[in-house]
């Protein structure tokens, strides 16, 4: 076990590896593989789902820029929030946010369970899931470089096959409705549609900006995690947003005319109307590719969660603060992570969403909150700190997760408070009853 440094896991991510890690945790093609959850969801405004979440999303990119610079730790919203506001407002973020994290490498399984099974019926979901598993748990075992490295080539083919897609559904509109239709704002906006279902549906589309997050917990893998996580931060969020408005834009013009069947296939409908059998056959790898980047960074940003969680005390520190030190990797949680995302084989794709993005909006709320903490504390001793970007920007990024956070299924924020309730009760007894401190972090 090598813990005996300050900092035992590998520094060696730059700025463009750090955004591609981000961009790839996204999943870009993850916008049309959920595109028929959210239409139903959204009741047919699904750009302006995604429009409404990346608005929240900046501003709280901004917040996660901001501690980012400040506390450069692999905790993300865990570490900020107990060191701005509390210990244990901290814990229960942490332990908020690994309802997330567990189940995110769960979710991508799932989807690309979902997709290969409709393709070949003949072989179980399960091989699937269970395959799909086995290479990212491996990938991730072996280390951080290798997991960046394949997400650079995994990501350049998303690429290739998204703006495919975009300039197949353009010839495809405009062939049938005319160049006129792309002017149309109904995919943002139905006069017969309340704001609050297209909040709902913002509420599962926020699922695909994840990797603005996950970005912040290798702040200790990062070779000048003070000057580039903040930046790779806000460059996730705002280049996933632009694409994911773009495509869902051009995925509701394509539906339009003849809406999908199956909502949890919807995007190889889609893929199928606009480039036919040869196009769609492209969709299904380039899928598989995307689905397999994103589960790498999934259980990259759980493992690095419960190491810091671990190095705590806060969860057993023998197991989960252990690294392998031939790898330089917190093995253990790796493993765990790819244990947990068996849940995919009992689980349905709506009720995961939900689950995932509970954790998720709390741990916006709690870093937005933490940014106007430090912005209070720092004007009680004599440091003024610019009030529109450390109290305005992360009081709106609050209100707009917050929102969310209350739009989501009445089951999905029921699972949630009792997870939370389940992480109070942990705490309590950790401290004994709330008589002795929460474990706080300790720099060697």
């Amino acid at each position: 076990m090598s813990t005996g440094s300050s900092n035992p896991l590998d520094r060696s991510l730059g700025l463009w590896q750090l955004v591609l890690f981000g961009i790839a945790y996204t999943a870009p093609l993850v916008v049309l593989m959920t595109f028929g959850i959210l239409d139903r969801a959204s009741q047919g405004t699904v750009a302006g789902a995604y429009l409404v979440a990346t608005i929240a999303i900046f501003f709280t990119a901004a917040s996660y820029g901001r501690m980012a610079g400040l506390h450069a730790t692999a905790g993300s919203a865990y570490a900020y929030s107990r060191q701005a506001i509390a210990a244990p407002i901290g814990f229960l973020v942490g332990w908020s946010v690994m309802l997330d994290y567990f189940l995110l490498p769960m979710l991508t399984a799932l989807l690309t369970a979902i997709y290969l099974a409709a393709s070949f019926p003949d072989i179980p979901k399960w091989v699937f899931v269970v395959t799909f598993l086995s290479l990212t748990t491996g990938v991730n075992a072996i280390g951080i470089r290798l997991a960046s490295h394949v997400n650079g080539l995994l990501l350049a083919v998303q690429a290739v096959v998204l703006l495919a897609f975009l300039a197949l559904a353009l010839r495809y509109v405009i062939a049938i409705h005319g160049a006129a239709s792309l002017e149309s704002v109904t995919p943002f906006f139905k006069a017969d549609v309340p704001l609050s279902v297209t909040a709902y549906g913002a509420s599962l589309a926020a699922l695909s900006f994840l990797g603005f997050d996950a970005v912040s917990t290798l702040s200790e893998e990062a070779r000048r995690p003070a000057r580039d996580v903040p930046r790779a931060v806000l460059l996730v969020a705002v280049l996933a947003g632009l694409l994911f408005v773009a495509a869902s834009f051009m995925a509701q013009l394509v539906d339009g005319d003849t809406p999908v069947g199956d909502p949890s296939s919807a995007g190889l409908a889609l893929a199928r109307k606009v480039g036919g059998d040869l196009f769609s056959t492209v969709f299904i790898i380039g899928l598989v590719i995307t689905q397999i980047g994103a589960g790498i960074c999934a259980q990259a940003g759980v493992a690095r969660l419960l190491y810091a969680m671990g190095r705590d005390g806060v969860l057993p520190k023998r197991v989960f603060a252990y690294v392998y030190a031939r790898t330089r990797t917190p093995l253990f949680n790796i493993v765990l992570a790819g244990i947990v995302g068996l849940l995919a084989l009992f689980l349905s794709e709506e009720a995961g969403t939900s689950l995932v993005n509970f954790g998720a909006f709390v741990a916006f709320t709690a870093v937005n909150c933490s940014v106007v903490a430090v912005f209070l504390r720092s004007r009680a001793v004599g440091d003024h700190r610019n009030p529109l970007t450390w109290l305005l920007f992360p009081a709106i990024g609050a209100a707009s997760t917050l929102w969310l956070l209350f739009s989501l299924s009445g089951d999905a924020k029921t699972l949630g408070l009792i997870w939370m309730a389940a992480g109070l009760c942990y705490l309590a007894w950790l401290t004994r009853g709330f008589r002795r401190p929460t474990p706080d972090l300790r720099e060697d």
